[in-house]
Order: C-alpha cells, then sequence, then structure tokens
C-alpha cells in the first residue's frame, strides 16, 4: 500500500495499492484533522487490502 499526501486547505490522504495488473486500487481517502493518522482510516484501509487479495 502507498498513500499520497494532499495539502490545499488541510491535509488529506489517498491510500491506494497499485501493484496489481489489472489497475489501481483506491483503498481509503480522507483528510486529516489531527497529526496522527486516526486507527478507523489505518483499520478500514487493511481491511479493503484485504478485499482485493492483498
Amino acid at each position: 500500500m502507498r498513500e499520497i499526501r494532499i495539502r490545499a486547505g488541510g491535509a488529506f490522504r489517498v491510500i491506494y495499492l497499485a501493484a496489481r495488473p489489472e489497475g489501481i486500487y483506491v483503498l481509503h481517502c480522507f483528510q486529516k484533522k489531527t497529526q496522527k493518522t486516526a486507527p478507523y482510516d489505518i483499520e478500514l484501509a487493511r481491511q479493503r487490502y484485504k478485499q482485493v487479495g492483498g
């Protein structure tokens, strides 16, 4: 899994998986409100990663 960090009127994250021959899977996108990524956001990305065969 990889992530893209965007700063535009706040901090945003896109967690994605690009190591699949059929394409890129966006696992989770969210706006960060604190320095630390919330455990909920990390767990949701992990669950979705498992669903696509990761």
